[in-house]
């Protein structure tokens, strides 16, 4: 942690950093981006069923409480005076949909997670409904295929088959809203005067927002019959949207009164705190999947090659909205979880590494996880997961090391996207997330891209977006976002160490592999209900 002297610090912003695998609270100093202290808590993901991922918002919310008095506590015992604190920002997992009944505060059902697939036949209903069965029919309105990716589908699914939401949207109780919306109107009273609004980076990734009149579409909400009066109020990223209100139930209020006035999508935010705002400029963030971003400024571009387009920010009310190209990748660090928990074949994610170094080859096994079907650039949600190439030679280590190598291949098949639809390719690659902390992984991601791949040495810039965001807003005004005030980064540079014929080699491979990975399941059940 810091060791700057805790009287001379000036102001202070907070973080709430809610992802897929853990919630976060983290505290940055404005003047010089530099982390204070912070704290974590592991969230459940739910597998209630082959293909289905949920998690309980209760627990969401209690975890980032929890993050937040920790963290303050921590802040008390290096003598910061938590009264600095000015502002909070919200960062969260995207598309992850929640219905929760605006009387009582409750959910009304677990949160659906974005890399759940139970609406694969609700987006096969509604393709029979396009002219040509065409997944791009919103594609120029909302920069998105028709996907089980996004909240439109959850929330349809949800409709459909849960009685409790049914109802309460008959008698005008319910709200829907990504983790975001959930979080800002817990923290903002809830039940009493909570805030419900989301910001455009969040509502991008719905399919029934507008990315260019930064509206709710309404042609789109009667496609997926949704009613418009449960969503959100869509804001800018960067604003004051409401106070933190204590929560009687935990007594936990250490905050109490500070405005939260920043929000972002979880890749949005990255970019925000890589501090990429000029065109063309982007980062690539490994965590439980592997998002790509890349700027494209204030005009949003079309992908010819499978990447979606999204809104990067809009960072004040009357600042434009900025657009980015994302390729997508559904499982990056969730397969060395699944590794972990699923197979046994280490205890630690740390081990997995552990193993992949000590052969430092897979021997010619490919591992592709396809596990939540294939994201980007493919879009094919009937592959799943394989692992080929197996003789009686391989072992663990050589399965470790494909495993990250597949974490690799996919990030070369989204930048190779990139470059194709941006035209420039990219000199180098900024990275940031949980698993740049993976020495291997690095080295072996600059040799299968070819180009070197850069590292801040404050690897927290999700955090640090939502901090930024919320520490520019009108109204708290602590943190400049003109460049001459941003503060230079250290990084650490890997760079290829291989011949580029070798990893063009691997790569072929690994596209053969994807190929045998394709056409798995389908979505006829057999008769008796069991898993095919």
């Amino acid at each position: 942690m810091a060791a700057t002297d805790p009287t001379a610090l000036g102001p202070l912003v907070g973080a709430i950093d809610q992802g897929t695998s853990s919630s976060r609270f983290l505290v940055f100093n404005a003047k010089t981006s530099e982390l204070l202290s912070h704290h974590q808590v592991e969230i459940n993901q739910k597998f209630p069923k082959e293909g289905w991922v949920e998690q309980d918002p209760k627990e969401i919310l209690n975890s980032v409480y929890e993050c937040v008095e920790k963290t303050c506590e921590k802040l008390k015992q290096l003598n910061i005076n938590i009264s600095n604190i000015k502002a909070v920002g919200v960062t969260n997992q995207r598309e992850t949909t929640v219905v929760w009944d605006k009387t009582t505060g409750e959910p009304l059902y677990n949160a659906i997670v974005w890399l759940d697939l139970r609406t694969q036949s609700t987006v096969e209903r509604l393709l029979k409904r396009i002219p040509g069965k065409n997944k791009a029919f919103s594609k120029f309105k909302t920069g998105l295929p028709l996907s089980t990716y996004f909240s439109a589908v959850k929330l349809r699914w949800l409709l459909d088959n849960v009685e409790e939401i049914k109802k309460a949207v008959e008698d005008g109780r319910a709200m829907f809203g990504t983790i975001d919306s959930w979080l800002i109107w817990s923290l903002t009273g809830g039940k009493n005067g909570g805030i419900h609004c989301t910001d455009v980076t969040n509502a991008s990734r719905t399919m029934l927002f507008n990315i260019h009149s930064l509206e709710w579409d309404p042609d789109l909400c009667q496609f997926f019959d949704i009613p418009m009066e449960i969503l959100p109020k869509v804001r800018s990223s960067s604003e004051i949207y409401g106070l933190m209100k204590i929560c009687p139930s935990l007594k936990s209020g250490a905050l109490t009164g500070i405005p939260i006035s920043g929000c972002l999508g979880d890749q949005s935010a990255a970019l925000v705190g890589q501090m990429c705002f000029q065109d063309g400029q982007a980062k690539n963030t490994y965590g439980t999947g592997c998002f790509l971003l890349c700027n494209t400024g204030q005009k949003s571009v079309f992908s010819e090659h499978g990447l979606l387009t999204t809104i990067a920010y809009k960072l004040g009310r009357d600042k434009p909205a900025c657009y980015a190209l994302e390729g997508s990748v559904a499982i990056a660090g969730a397969v060395v979880r699944w590794l972990r928990d699923n197979l046994g074949i280490a205890k630690t994610s740390l081990e997995v590494e552990k193993l992949a170094a000590e052969v430092g080859t897979s021997y010619g096994v490919y591992f592709v996880p396809a596990f939540s079907g294939l994201y980007a650039p493919y879009w094919e949600p009937s592959a799943r997961g394989i692992i080929c190439g197996l003789t009686q030679f391989t072992n663990k280590n050589h399965i470790a090391f494909a495993a990250l190598e597949a974490v690799c291949f996919q990030t070369r098949e989204i930048l190779d996207a990139m470059n194709k639809d941006c035209g420039i390719p990219l000199s180098q690659l900024q990275v940031d997330g949980g698993m740049t902390n993976n020495k291997v992984l690095m080295q072996l991601q600059a040799d299968i891209l070819c180009i070197p791949v850069v590292k801040p040495s404050m690897p927290e810039t999700t955090a640090l977006g939502a901090a930024m965001a919320a520490g520019a807003a009108e109204g708290v005004g602590v943190w400049s976002l003109n460049p001459g005030d941003l503060t230079a980064v250290t990084c650490e540079r890997f760079e290829p160490q291989i011949n580029p014929e070798e990893s063009e080699f691997r790569y072929a491979r690994w596209k053969k592999a994807v190929l045998k990975s394709m056409g798995w399941e389908t979505t006829e059940a057999p008769s008796n209900g069991k898993p095919k």
